[in-house]
């Protein structure tokens, strides 16, 4: 029931967001607006530094809206509210492995992250609106889930309970924006937790110490 009630105050929140873009988008021509916004849809691909597994295996969404406000020509503050899923996934190429205990071989493993994500951004503006931009998120944690399979074939979910993750998880994130066509602009991101997201290690399959660490490629129509 908490988890539904955190996913409507978001979904609520998100609705309140968008009204605002919409509103904002009626100030004049882009380039006079004070404020000016749009929506965000693309994926995460996604490891967790410190789980004994490397790669980004693990693909997630990423969308949301997001809203721009001009500081001064060529520079612009963004504030984004993201749903944005993050985690891990074992390699084909990486299993079986031997779990840390030696108590056996995993065959597959996978940790997913949910998460409602405000990223803020100072953003530089070239004269053909593709933009590079650096800042920090702040994000918080819905749910949670650890799976892996042994070499018997059995399936065992760790819940945040036994082996938690931290529900805050704040990040680095640098991003580049190409202009294509009116509005819509590819991006690229890079983002890196700057605390560790777990309090407990799962001992089976890595340290205590772990990192998100993601790529995300996405469209940002711009209103």
């Amino acid at each position: 029931m908490a988890k539904v009630c955190q996913l409507k105050f978001f979904f609520f929140f998100l609705c309140a967001f968008l009204f605002t873009l919409k509103a904002s988008a009626q100030y004049g021509d882009e380039e006079d607006r004070l404020f000016f916004g749009g929506l965000v849809l693309g994926a995460n691909y996604t490891q967790v530094d410190g789980d004994n597994f490397a790669g980004y295996h693990r693909v997630g969404l990423n969308a949301g809206a997001i809203l721009y406000v001009n500081i001064g020509k060529p520079f612009s503050v963004s504030m984004e509210l993201l749903y944005a899923q993050k985690g891990a996934r074992a390699g084909l190429s990486q299993l079986p492995k031997l779990m840390n205990d030696q108590s056996g071989v995993i065959t597959d493993y996978k940790i997913r992250l949910n998460y409602a994500e405000i990223p803020i951004l100072i953003n530089f503006f070239d004269a053909k609106k593709n933009n590079f931009g650096v800042g920090i998120s702040g994000a918080y944690l819905g749910s949670s889930k650890e799976t892996y399979r042994d070499g018997n074939g059995a399936i065992f979910e760790q819940e945040a309970k036994l082996f938690p993750f931290k529900k805050s998880d704040f990040n680095i994130v640098l991003n580049g924006g190409a202009h294509i066509w009116k509005g819509l602009i590819i991006n690229l991101r890079m983002q890196y937790s700057l605390l560790s997201i777990r309090n407990l290690s799962n001992i089976l399959t890595g340290r205590q110490q772990q990192y998100n660490n993601l790529v995300s490629t996405r469209l940002v129509y711009i209103f």
